[in-house]
């Protein structure tokens, strides 16, 4: 870790406390879509193995590591209603109103990590332009942001990450992969970077611990990861 040059972020579960972020936006997602039909709801949370009571995904939900378009293509055959494009915009707009809960606090935490000169980036399963809007406060502390969508392929390929390397003209065995879920960490080994991961998402340590270099609770342990503190 004495190396690392440049550090790239997951976005929702890393950044980003998942089950405080995404789990209200579900339910009034689902609820929405559903238009007041009780069992549409449970249908909708079925097909994306979220729990209603508790409003929290389960572990095996398959919208922690899945990109936006998966998400559509899963809820798509419950409301016939909506064409799939129609359906995608729609989540997409709810997605902009996601109540954001940061997993600690951002700014402080990007600040010091630049100041000891990282290179710092996103790469997230969700869209580009969700992405950027979700981290509007703290955008001019990253060079580097993409989504599934903006050309280089979603994880747990490496083409996101191989892509923040070229643009910040560092090998990619400098890079550390910081993430939340088994496709993060995947994504990592496969572009030859180190990974680290955190437990703001859904997974367990033990879910993580196989792929990853360090895992800690979450972000704030960088500095003292990378040896800065």
């Amino acid at each position: 870790m004495q190396n690392i040059r440049a550090i790239l972020f997951d976005k929702d579960g890393t950044l980003f406390d998942f089950q405080a972020t995404w789990g209200a936006w579900a339910q009034a997602l689902l609820t929405d879509l559903a238009e007041g039909n009780r069992a549409l709801v449970q249908e909708l949370a079925a097909a994306i193995d979220f729990d209603l009571s508790s409003a929290r995904f389960r572990p095996s939900s398959p919208v922690i590591g899945g990109t936006g378009r998966e998400v559509v293509n899963l809820l798509a055959p419950f409301v016939p209603a909506l064409d799939p494009a129609a359906l995608e915009r729609r989540i997409a707009a709810e997605a902009l109103a996601a109540p954001l809960v940061e997993a600690v606090p951002l700014r402080p935490l990007l600040e010091r990590l630049r100041a000891q000169g990282c290179k710092l980036g996103i790469a997230t399963n969700d869209y580009e332009a969700v992405g950027r809007d979700h981290v509007s406060e703290v955008i001019d502390l990253f060079d580097f942001i993409a989504g599934f969508d903006s050309g280089h392929g979603a994880k747990p390929e490496p083409g996101m990450l191989l892509a923040f390397a070229r643009v910040c003209d560092v090998a990619p065995r400098d890079v550390l992969m910081v993430g939340d879920s088994r496709h993060d960490l995947l994504a990592g080994r496969a572009a030859g970077m180190a990974t680290m991961g955190v437990l703001t998402g859904v997974a367990s340590a033990a879910d993580l611990a196989p792929l990853a270099d360090v895992v800690h609770h979450d972000i704030g342990h960088l500095p003292r990861v990378l040896g800065f503190a």
